[in-house]
């Protein structure tokens, strides 16, 4: 199979149609869950579909390693090509990591206009006609007043989606984690991860104006951890 009918038949594309089309250039999206339920897999996975159509794609990650992400990457494709039998899959592979820079940045004694500075930098030296930034390891009970505002006009400035990562402790009662609470108006399209009957289900929190808890018929492998088809 070619990269082409890989990303057509993504069970991504099920979650773009549950969200008017996608989460669109200019807007903010976050893939939330309980820690090592599987948000970093689900954003990873994301950034993988972007590559395969030929997009390109800036990670950046506030952990103190990356070698975690990196290692997410080689998985995620590794399943993707022996399922859906990828045709040249060396060949598609390395193409697809010209097409993704991982930066790592200290959430601590950080601004976040230092951080976008640096990717904006990184965009216009050598990751031009970037489509998508993926950020983990955030934690958005630090973020300083304006943090997220500053992450939206970056979105709406560069013409780029961003998508990122969260563990929460507690959902409230519109199915919001807690911590997201102060942050909800800057996010267009939020999305919980639980366990469930033996898969990682989706459920949509945020469909850009509407907030309503959603299953979706997403659904993450337990063992793998990536998304299987619904």
């Amino acid at each position: 199979m070619v990269k082409k009918e890989i990303t057509e038949k993504s069970p991504l594309r099920k979650l773009e149609d549950a969200v008017q089309g996608g989460l669109g250039k200019g807007d903010l999206g976050v893939v939330a869950s309980k820690t090592g339920v599987g948000n970093t897999a689900a954003i990873v996975h994301i950034a993988t579909d972007k590559l395969m159509q030929d997009k390109h794609v800036i990670h950046v990650s506030f952990a103190k390693r990356v070698d975690h992400i990196i290692d997410w990457y080689e998985d995620i494709f590794s399943e993707i090509s022996k399922k859906q039998d990828l045709e040249n899959a060396m060949d598609v592979h390395d193409e697809l990591v010209r097409g993704r820079v991982i930066m790592n940045f200290s959430q601590d004694g950080v601004t976040i206009e230092h951080v976008l500075a640096g990717v904006k930098a990184m965009m216009e030296a050598g990751q031009k006609g970037t489509d998508a930034i993926i950020i983990d390891g955030f934690d958005f009970t630090k973020a300083a007043d304006g943090d997220m505002a500053a992450f939206k006009a970056f979105a709406e400035d560069r013409g780029v989606e961003i998508w990122f990562s969260d563990s929460f402790e507690a959902l409230n009662g519109d199915g919001v984690p807690v911590n997201l609470e102060a942050s909800l108006s800057e996010i267009a399209v939020l999305v919980t991860i639980q366990n469930e009957e033996g898969y990682m289900m989706m459920t949509l929190v945020k469909d850009h104006e509407k907030v309503h808890a959603e299953k979706l018929s997403l659904k993450l492998e337990l063992k793998t951890l990536l998304i299987a088809e619904a």
